[in-house]
């Protein structure tokens, strides 16, 4: 007897775009500045630094599902989620297929139990996390929970005498289904924790539509463009994340 192949589904999502739009006076690119030549190059480069914080915070920060509706909108990151947990009460995980989003749940504190049951979870179904992403909140909580139970060991060997140095925090954290980095996010809310496998997420972008610069036409004396980016969170296997939400930052 021959066994039946499982039907592959297709994961999709939809992109969004974003952008960012200036007018620089002709006079103001014209005169001497501080720190550049031109101020229009100068407003670019900062509207592509805005571009991405945007999107750092979209993916990360929100809890959106995909729309194909104008405007469309990417899934973020908790949307395609189910390993981890979320908080008692009504918590509950989105279907894990960016068409819904998360709800959240009574707040608890972050704990390395949450953190060790999240990565178990993501192992069990085929993924090595090795990224865990928090707000800086919640990565000062994470050193001091490493450090009040006695977790972190710093070893060296000198050949020379050396000024002490006291470790206060843990980058790294070997747990019994592999090893994470602790990074922190400007961007994060404190009620969230990733643990990203980064083999199977991504961001990508159109062609010829990642972070293009157009010309729009002046309006008196003054030179206008437009920064802009068509993107979308590309995960490809969603259970090999995990994620801890409705923490209550303390």
């Amino acid at each position: 007897s021959f066994g039946t192949p499982t039907a592959t589904v297709r994961l999709g999502n939809h992109h969004q775009i974003s952008e960012k739009s200036v007018a620089v006076s002709k006079t103001l690119d014209a005169v001497e500045k501080a720190g550049r030549d031109r101020e229009v190059q100068y407003q670019k480069v900062l509207k592509g630094l805005e571009l991405r914080r945007d999107i750092e915070k979209s993916v990360g920060d929100t809890d959106v599902a995909r729309s194909g509706s104008d405007p469309r909108k990417s899934a973020s990151l908790s949307c395609w989620i189910t390993n981890g947990s979320v908080g008692a009460g009504s918590g509950a995980f989105a279907s894990g297929d960016g068409t819904d989003a998360v709800t959240g749940g009574t707040d608890r504190a972050l704990t390395l139990a949450l953190i060790e049951d999240a990565m178990q979870d993501a192992w069990t179904d085929g993924g090595n996390p090795s990224l865990m992403v928090m707000s800086a909140t919640n990565r000062a909580n994470f050193s001091d929970l490493t450090v009040s139970n006695n977790l972190v060991q710093n070893q060296v060997n000198m050949t020379a005498a050396k000024e002490t140095t006291f470790v206060g925090s843990t980058s790294v954290f070997l747990t019994d289904f592999g090893q994470l980095e602790a990074i922190p996010s400007r961007f994060m809310g404190n009620d969230r924790t990733f643990l990203i496998d980064p083999e199977f997420a991504s961001i990508c972008t159109l062609n010829g539509r990642n972070f293009a610069e157009n010309e729009i036409a002046p309006t008196g004396d003054a030179e206008k463009f437009q920064i802009v980016t068509e993107w979308s969170l590309k995960v490809l296997a969603p259970k090999a994340h995990a994620m801890v939400l409705d923490l209550n930052g303390s």
